[in-house]
């Protein structure tokens, strides 16, 4: 065939595809408007925000978490969403392709993360329009680049216009606008791509896509990608530019759909979509406390008020006690009490409420069931570990009055105060009943590998059997044995080619021989040595592969965003039979920390200090945390062992959740799930992993966490 033969077989097949674009918009204007819109923007084949496999403008709903799972020709991509922001979503994706050698691998796998912004709010004139970035910290196979507008016709009909570049950008280009492109070179991956963003030729791509029922959808799109590297390997035959699909929303949270691409391949599509801020079965179903118990009259019932009562002998203790009693009842633990004649301060333990607000409130409601009249101030000081994290200062007379007023979580907020604890109050009285005290418990968890290119998912299903023994407030002994149920995680059998110290990529050796194996065993105490500090010390098998001391040293004032943290380990690696001996390699680390809230429940964290290979750099931290307790972030380490050392992956990310229980199933728990997903371990900036650290601990109770919980507080 001629040049001018195919420039017009492809005129002929723009043409074909624009009749349905133009079908689409001349629908007629009463059917549209009658039908309802769709809940939300779809997503596309590589799992963001798009047609089918072209991007569109809009965002998802401000916190939205997606699961994408799609297959056409062999490939296969899955693909998890966040949006991170009401305008920033970012996507981690692992895509193997059947037949694509690349990289000297048959099938070849390849994980890679998106970013995208949407800088303009569609209007009555104005689109939404968004700049995406595709791939931007990876080997580069899938890398692209766009800018992308998307306008409403109808309530239930969309256009989508934009350029791409990368491979966005192969197909009918019309040159370079910024400049060539880097040629993309066969390496391990993991580095950032920024020579390449918006660089090489770009591509003009397009579509439409109508929502005829509130559940059915219709797509069509002009894709500027010409899959060069899967033509070229015969992975399929791309023929034509135009897509077309049919989605279908089965749930709220369920989506699938089938697709014709590219003039030759059948496509499927399943999405699943959800937003941690709204519990999958509704409401709460935890059980209500003690109503407040108002006061008697002052001026009818004088007599009650007295103060007398602190001069009864054992009057302080009979208090303790009842309170003791009735805060047993609600899941809370009374650690101290201090009373005078108008005042009372609680030591609380939480071991119930993932919402610290609403235990809070719970106990100032059983206090004024429990505190004579005369008692004016509540004093409420939840206690971590031993060590008091916060105090929460409240009038009882707002609390009688507030509790079931319009609006009386925010009124109650107003005339709270969230201060620091003094570290011991003299006058304390501590319930030494509780120690010492002996804890356990046996629970199944799942290990998992990920992204192994010969078993892209292994994983083991073990048993974990804990136990602690508290002797004081901040002095415990714990520790943790494991056993393996079943699994594949023994099964892997990729030699070990790091050149750094293999303070992690012995993990297979751990898994096999360490059956059963102690996984932790450690003396811990926590101190609050002055106003705004906090310590902790601990020693003893401090992980699976490490052992040794590790101390630490916070600076977190309560009603200050940023906190700043230090820690020193010298550590020694494990025998890998999970027992008592030890291996040769030694070991001193350390840290300096800064963390950030940034309000509305951004946090930031960075960790700058000497990493387990030895390397010296720095890790930073960005996470969501909502109200409800759902934790959603990612981490990123530099250091100075180069691409080359570190091997695959070029540096050390990943991203993490944490699920509440709570969240799943209503009732309140402060147990959660929490997953972290590395593309892949290496040695490089390797940190230990040391249970306990401080922030943790105690931020929850400050002054921009508890605000954040503070509309549960008469829960």
């Amino acid at each position: 065939m001629t040049t001018q033969e195919q420039t017009g077989a492809r005129r002929r097949r723009f043409a074909g595809g624009g009749v349905l674009l133009i079908a689409a918009l001349a629908l007629p204007r009463e059917t549209l408007a009658d039908t309802p819109p769709a809940v939300r923007p779809t997503l596309n084949f590589y799992g963001v925000t798009g047609l089918i496999d072209m991007p569109t403008a809009q965002s998802q709903p401000d916190g939205q978490l997606s699961l994408t799972v799609s297959n056409f020709a062999g490939l296969t991509r899955t693909t998890l969403t966040f949006q991170i922001s009401s305008r920033l979503s970012g996507s981690f994706r692992y895509t193997g392709t059947k037949d694509l050698n690349y990289a000297g691998f048959r099938d070849y796998y390849d994980r890679s993360f998106d970013a995208r912004y949407r800088l303009l709010d569609e209007g009555r004139y104005l689109p939404d329009f968004t700049v995406g970035l595709q791939d931007f910290a990876g080997t580069g196979v899938s890398s692209a680049e766009y800018l992308v507008a998307t306008k409403h016709l109808r309530p239930n009909l969309t256009v989508t216009a934009g350029l791409g570049w990368g491979r966005l950008g192969t197909y009918e280009s019309f040159g370079s606008p910024f400049g060539d492109r880097p040629r993309i070179e066969e390496d391990t991956g993991g580095d950032l791509n920024t020579d390449l963003f918006f660089r090489g030729p770009a591509a003009p791509f397009a579509g439409v896509e109508w929502q005829p029922t509130d559940r059915l959808g219709l797509k069509v799109e002009y894709s500027s990608d010409a899959y060069t590297l899967e033509t070229r390997q015969k992975v399929f035959d791309h023929k034509s530019p135009w897509n077309f699909g049919m989605e279908y929303q089965a749930s709220e949270y369920w989506r699938v759909g089938a697709y014709y691409l590219y003039g030759s391949e059948i496509g499927i599509n399943a999405q699943f979509s959800f937003n941690p801020k709204n519990r999958p079965g509704g409401g709460d179903f935890g059980v209500a406390t003690y109503p407040v118990q108002p006061r008697p009259d002052r001026a009818t019932n004088p007599d009650a008020w007295t103060e007398e009562w602190v001069l009864q002998p054992d009057g302080s203790e009979i208090l303790r006690a009842n309170t003791a009693a009735l805060l047993n009842e609600a899941g809370l633990t009374l650690e101290a009490m201090a009373v005078s004649a108008d005042r009372v301060q609680l030591w609380l333990r939480n071991t119930r409420y993932d919402n610290n607000a609403e235990a809070i409130g719970r106990a100032a409601r059983i206090l004024t069931r429990t505190m004579p009249p005369s008692v004016e101030t509540f004093e409420i000081v939840p206690v971590e570990r031993g060590i008091p994290a916060a105090k929460v200062t409240l009038r009882r007379t707002d609390v009688e009055t507030l509790e079931n007023a319009p609006n009386g979580a925010a009124r109650l907020r107003s005339v709270a105060d969230i201060s620091a604890a003094h570290p011991t109050p003299p006058e304390l009285a501590r319930a030494d009943e509780l120690y010492p005290r002996f804890n356990w418990s046996l629970h199944p968890y799942l290990q998992q590998e990920l992204f192994d290119p010969a078993e892209p998912y292994r994983a083991d299903l073990s048993l974990r059997l804990s136990a602690g023994y508290e002797f004081a407030p901040g002095l415990a002994l714990s520790g943790s044995l494991t056993k393996r149920l079943f699994g594949t995680l023994d099964e892997f059998e990729r030699p070990n080619n790091s050149v750094l110290p293999h303070v992690r990529t012995e993990t297979p050796r751990y898994v096999r021989d360490g059956d059963p194996g102690i996984e932790t065993l450690t003396m811990a105490w926590y101190s609050h040595p002055a106003r705004d500090l906090y310590g902790r010390v601990t020693a003893g098998y401090l992980e699976r592969m490490f052992g040794g001391v590790s101390a630490e040293l916070l600076w977190k004032p309560v009603n200050s965003r940023l906190g700043l943290g230090a820690e020193v380990n010298r550590t020694r690696q494990r025998d890998f039979d999970g027992m008592f001996g030890f291996q040769d390699y030694e070991i001193t680390t350390g840290h300096l920390s800064a963390y950030y809230d940034f309000g509305n429940g951004y946090q930031a964290q960075v960790d700058a200090g000497r990493y387990l290979a030895g390397d010296w750099g720095s890790t930073l931290t960005l996470e969501r945390v909502f109200a409800n307790g759902w934790r959603v972030g990612g981490f990123a380490t530099l250091t100075d062992v180069s691409a080359e050392e570190f091997g695959e992956g070029s540096f050390d990310k990943g991203i993490f959740m944490v699920i509440p229980m709570s969240w799943l199933t209503g009732k309140p728990s402060r147990a959660a799930f929490s997953n972290t997903v590395r593309p892949i371990t290496r040695d490089g900036g390797a940190r230990l992993a040391v249970n306990g650290r401080l922030f943790g601990l105690v931020n929850d109770y400050h002054r921009e966490r508890l605000d954040t919980q503070w509309g549960k507080v008469w829960r």
